[in-house]
């Protein structure tokens, strides 16, 4: 009886280890779109007179695109990129983010990679994350994530049907 259990577990568990794919298809943000996104952020933000560093990286977090304007101070490269890297984490806008869990923000700031402050979006293609975009050097976080926002709204038919 005892030898039973566990068999009858190993049993019921088999059909759900079947189910798992050797291979996944995964969304990944291409090289021109990434490029595309980063300089319009960073045109946006020329607009309203800052120098900015724009990066965009992919779904893993990986650096894809870092473009930092020819004025703006060398550390927002990294700042834009850990900003990015937060709102991949997190799936959402990152000053969204840093509203409603301040709770674990002190946990989260150490993390390589990840700072919890606003001017990061995620980019999603048909509905999938494939990547974020973070932008620092504006004068505030929210001016940061509005030269964002005008990137992805430069691109939106890009992303929204893409394959």
């Amino acid at each position: 009886m005892k030898t039973l259990l566990p068999l009858t577990l190993l049993a019921a568990s088999l059909p759900a280890l079947a189910a798992q794919p050797d291979i996944l298809p995964v969304k990944q943000i291409g090289l021109e779109l990434a490029r595309d996104i980063a300089m319009a952020s960073v045109e946006a933000c020329r607009k309203d007179g800052y120098n900015v560093s724009a990066v965009v990286i992919d779904r893993a977090g990986n650096l894809q695109v870092a473009m930092r304007d020819s004025l703006a101070a060398r550390h927002t490269l990294e700042i834009a990129e850990r900003k990015a890297g937060m709102a991949v984490m997190s799936g959402s806008d990152s000053g969204e983010f840093r509203a409603t869990r301040a709770d674990i923000r002190p946990e989260l700031n150490p993390i390589n990679g990840l700072i919890v402050m606003d001017g990061a979006l995620p980019i999603r293609a048909a509905g999938s994350l494939i990547g974020a975009v973070g932008v620092s050097g504006a004068p505030g976080g929210d001016k940061d994530r509005a030269c964002a926002a005008a990137a992805l709204s430069k691109v939106e038919e890009r992303l929204e049907f893409a394959m």
